[in-house]
């Protein structure tokens, strides 16, 4: 079974460097199962750009350092950053249950996996999560192509299209009336009930958070190949986007890894929604959520929308973080709209929330013509065409 214990003290860097190649030998079996992953052969990844006319569009002076995005947003198969965590915790399920049973070697020919017998032995099996939408859809598409049954428990605030995409690949989506929190505690108790349900929890996985930390692997060679330089004098700033925190969390741990002291991560949350900086605000040894602030928990950016911090994460990150801001809606949109416009990228709410971090820190010592600031994008590649022209409106007429 994947590690699902929730101790900070498993995570080390062997695991990211698994994770990350876990990830690799499952490559050749993804490229036959996704043709988008064709011309990729089966590797999951996004591209690092650089942003010259959005910098100036934010009103980000070049002297205090350039700016680019970690399109995530673009994630294929998943559409967002939750492939990463969610894609292996799948596979590393997969792989235990093949190995187990004699279906593979870990030097062997992982296409195997996609003949009957795998696909048998994986029926058998179901994977479940609870979800606001992103993660969701990257647990339930992999799982269900890879053949087990798959179950999203989805918070009412998760949006139609994505419930409709899950069961158009045939995933069983349960609906439950109540936020994030109650729909990941009620997929919890049900998985409890059958001894062949593995229940990915977005608030204890070890699996997930090592899944996300590999994504700091190929950013470093990504910024290799630009030519970046990662030091005292170039300091690399991350913007995230938080929701329960195991994805932004990952990440940062993964950059810090690589980086250590020059690497600065900050996590962005919705104003109505700052379940991790709710967190490190509370008394030690309590577990605040949104609610205790008088706060609503209702925002557009709904992967975000999450009421209390995975202990996990906070954990982890508590030394780690560089800082946390807050942002609109209507900030959201107005950003949204500026990415469409001045660099042509589809992204959705939630995936904007970035955007705000570099001009909050002008100020800061970190504003300096050897910083590279970068943003890191979530979702926008699968939200229909009618949703993303429903964004624009938004932002351009409220």
């Amino acid at each position: 079974m994947a590690a699902q214990s929730g101790d900070a003290a498993l995570v080390d860097a062997a695991g990211m460097l698994a994770a990350q190649s876990r990830v690799a030998r499952f490559a050749p079996l993804l490229a036959q199962l996704f043709p988008e992953l064709a011309a990729s052969q089966g590797h999951i990844e996004s591209d690092l750009l650089v942003m010259p006319q959005l910098q100036q569009a934010l009103g980000l002076p070049r002297e205090h350092g350039r700016l680019w995005v970690k399109a995530d947003h673009s994630l294929p198969v998943a559409g967002s950053i939750k492939a990463r965590g969610g894609f292996h915790e799948v596979l590393e399920q997969a792989e235990n249950l093949a190995l187990q049973n004699g279906l593979i070697t870990l030097d062997g020919d992982y296409r195997t996996l996609a003949q009957p017998t795998a696909r048998a032995l994986f029926g058998q099996h179901q994977i479940a999560v609870g979800s606001t939408g992103n993660l969701g859809m990257a647990i339930g598409v992999m799982a269900a192509a890879l053949g087990f049954r798959a179950v999203v428990h989805m918070s009412a605030d998760a949006k139609d299209w994505k419930k409709q995409r899950l069961r158009q690949h045939g995933v069983e989506v349960v609906e439950h009336s109540g936020d994030y929190e109650r729909a990941v505690e009620s997929g919890r108790q049900q998985a409890k009930a059958d001894d062949r349900c593995h229940f990915v929890d977005d608030e204890r996985s070890l699996s997930l958070f090592l899944g996300y930390s590999a994504a700091a692997l190929h950013l470093r060679d990504q910024l290799k190949t630009q030519g970046v330089l990662v030091d005292a004098e170039h300091p690399l700033v991350v913007y995230l986007p938080c929701g329960v925190g195991g994805a932004p969390s990952g990440i940062a741990w993964g950059l810090h890894q690589l980086f250590g002291a020059h690497v600065h991560c900050f996590f962005a949350e919705p104003v109505q929604s700052p379940c991790f900086l709710a967190h490190l605000l509370s008394p030690p040894g309590s577990h605040y959520s949104v609610y205790d602030y008088g706060l609503t928990n209702q925002t557009e950016a709904d992967g975000l929308a999450v009421p209390r911090a995975s202990l996990l994460a906070a954990q982890i990150m508590r030394p780690l973080l560089a800082g946390i801001f807050t942002v609109a809606d209507d900030t959201l949109f107005t950003h949204l709209a500026l990415a469409h416009d001045t660099a042509c990228l589809r992204i959705e709410p939630s995936a904007a929330i970035g955007f705000s971090g570099p001009g909050l820190l002008r100020s800061s010592a970190l504003a300096c013509p050897g910083a590279n600031h970068i943003v890191w994008t979530t979702g926008g590649l699968l939200v229909p065409e009618v949703q993303y022209q429903g964004f624009l409106q938004q932002a351009r007429h409220g």
